[in-house]
């Protein structure tokens, strides 16, 4: 194991039938952005196999001050506004580390 680990910032957000392509569209744009970010190490956009409304994003961040400024900076951009407008409930955010990362006890 390396000295440093990544961290993880997973985002789901879930889009009515009727808005799914359009949020996904501007969920792909959001991440096509970040490669300009300090500490981005690279991401996946995953579709719920059952529902094409559904999306995680799994985005890998040198640090959490990394993934955190990138919120701050980007948070008021007009491709999270739009898909801000066309969730069907608020996007969820969770930092996570791996399993073998985390101290014990």
């Amino acid at each position: 194991m390396g000295a440093t680990m990544a961290t993880y910032s997973i985002w789901e957000s879930h889009y009515s039938s009727e808005h799914a392509a359009e949020g996904l569209a501007a969920t792909e744009a959001i991440w096509q952005d970040m490669p300009g970010f300090d500490g981005y190490l690279g991401h996946d956009l995953l579709v719920d196999a059952d529902d094409s409304g559904h999306l995680l994003v799994i985005s890998r961040w040198a640090s959490r001050e990394d993934a955190d400024a990138s919120v701050r900076q980007y948070g008021d951009h007009p491709n999270v506004r739009t898909v801000n407008r066309l969730v069907s409930r608020p996007r969820q955010r969770t930092i996570a580390a791996v399993a073998d990362a985390m101290p014990h006890g």
